[in-house]
Parts: structure tokens; sequence; C-alpha cells
């Protein structure tokens, strides 16, 4: 089978029936014979080799090979009308939204940041992690529509990119309420020899903490470091050390109280950052995030302080 003489027609004639599950129903909304559409799928079969149908009465029912043309069809034909709404700017229909996010970005700052989204049907979200450089290549071959990160990106003349600041957040030291409820630390001051978990080098955060220590004389006891964020969730849930890291990596545990803030440092800060490319094509619904969610990082810090 040669793919390149795939007829589309005829594929789309069969992803109508295949939807509607009724031949003659496919062919009024088609606005054509039923024996045209019938055509229309012997030929695709022909092409295929194998059957699409099986015919029970008047009902059609997909064998295994039409169930897989069918997922093909649906992402083709549904990809084909999502790119006609961007390209005329409607705001009508199924809008894909392909957001990047470094390795070392909280995974609940993610979520807090499209939390908008994850109840608009009208919107699929396709969610990556990596690293900075690999995600900024794919961000300008538009194969991401944003690139979310605690660090801005150099100017570059030949890489145009946009870095809107979102916001920061202060950074915490926290430990199991069973240990540490209604104590206090000073940071660093109070970190000597003290078991520690930090972010990894990777982190925008490490050389500013390490710098802080430095300048104070202080060497904590470094126990772990860890790159990726959920990981450095559940360690400092589940090891018993003290853990430095922006509260919204934890704010599930601090909320219910399995974590306590023990101190906090207003030195030391996490930036957080959408990154965009410049595009001809609008689309809406990014940039009411951009326009209007500026103050999602401050939602557990100001939730704790309240505590």
């Amino acid at each position: 089978m040669d793919l390149n003489q795939l007829n589309f027609n005829h594929l789309y004639y069969f992803w109508r029936v295949a939807k509607l599950g009724h031949l003659t129903r496919a062919a009024e909304r088609l606005h054509t014979s039923q024996s045209a559409v019938s055509a229309q799928i012997r030929q695709l079969e022909e092409k295929i080799g194998d059957d699409l149908f099986v015919r029970a009465g008047r009902r059609l029912t997909l064998t295994d090979t039409g169930q897989l043309v069918l997922a093909y069809a649906d992402n083709i034909f549904g990809l084909g009308e999502e790119l006609l709404g961007r390209l005329h700017g409607r705001s009508a229909g199924i809008t894909r939204l392909r957001v990047g996010s470094v390795a070392t970005l909280s995974r609940n700052y993610q979520e807090n940041w499209i939390r908008p989204l994850l109840t608009n049907p009208a919107v699929v979200l396709t969610l990556e992690s990596g690293l900075m450089e690999g995600l900024l290549t794919r961000l300008i071959q538009h194969q991401l529509d944003v690139v979310l990160a605690n660090e801005t990106v150099p100017a570059d003349p030949d890489r145009p990119l946009h870095c809107q600041f979102l916001g920061s957040q202060a950074i915490s030291l926290v430990g199991p309420a069973s240990v540490w409820a209604s104590k206090t630390l000073r940071i660093p001051e109070d970190l000597d020899d003290v078991d520690i978990v930090l972010p990894g080098p990777r982190h925008a955060l490490r050389g500013q903490f390490d710098a802080l220590c430095a300048t104070a004389g202080v060497s904590p006891r470094l126990r772990a470091e860890v790159d990726d964020m959920a990981m450095l969730r559940l360690i400092a849930r589940d090891s018993g050390w003290l853990t430095v890291l922006p509260e919204v990596v934890v704010q599930d545990e601090l909320r219910t109280g399995s974590l306590v803030v023990v101190g906090q440092s207003t030195a030391l800060q996490e930036h957080f950052y959408a990154i965009t490319a410049p595009r001809r094509h609008r689309i809406e619904v990014l940039e009411q995030l951009l326009a209007g969610k500026r103050d999602v990082h401050n939602e557990v810090s100001r939730k704790t302080s309240r505590r």
C-alpha cells in the first residue's frame, strides 16, 4: 500500500459514517446519496486491504482495523478544524495549548497557572517538561506555545523571545510538624550542621542559597539535592529532614498540616516567567492566562501568612 495515494476524501466519508454509525444519516449530513458514501468507503477499504465495518442490519460496527483508522481520522480532521479556527482567529471550537516547563519548576505551580483551563471543555492541553534549551528550541519551531521557567533567557537578536515576569515567591524552610511545630529557625544563621535537603545545582535557587550560607560562614549538613520538584516534595514529606524550597511545592502538605514552615528568607526568591515566541496568529486562551494569572504564585504565601 502506497500511503501517498491515500484519498482523504474517502477517509473523510469513512470518518463521518464511523461517528454516526449509520450510512443513511451520514449521507444526509454530507448532502449526498447513500450509494455515493458506500462507494467512497469501498474504495478506502480496497486501498487499505481490509474491511472497516461489520454490517448488522442498518447499523455499522467498526472492525479492529476500522477502530485504528478512526483514531487517526479523529486526529487528522480534529487538527484540521483546530487549524482553521486558529488561522481565522475564531474562539469557537477546540484550542490546543502546548505548555512546556523546565524540569526544576514546581508541578504545583504549573497546575495553579493552568487551573482556569482545567474546566474549559474547548481546550486540549499538552504539557511537557525538560531542559530549558530543548524547550526553547521547540518553542521557536512552534512545537510549544509557551514555556514556564524560573529563570530568564538572555537577549539574542537571532532568537527573538518574549520573557514575561509572572511573579516571585520567598523561599521557605519546611519540616515535619511532628518535630518542628511551633519552632523557628533563621536562614541561614541557624542552619549550621543541620540536616537539610536542597534543590539541585541546576535550580535557580541553589546558587543563591549557597552564596548566602558562604557569606554567613554557615555549613548545613547536606543530606540530598534534588532537581525534580515532585521528588523534592516527596522527600520533604517523608524524610524527616528540613527542606529549602518554594512553599508552592508543598502547598498540599502545608494545608493539611503534615509539614510546617520553620523559617523563611526574603533574601531568597524564586522568580517565575512565561516565555513565548513571536507568532502571527493569536492564541486567545494563552493571552488570557498571561493577562489574568500573575498572582497565582502568591496564593500559598497568603494562606500561610494568615495561619
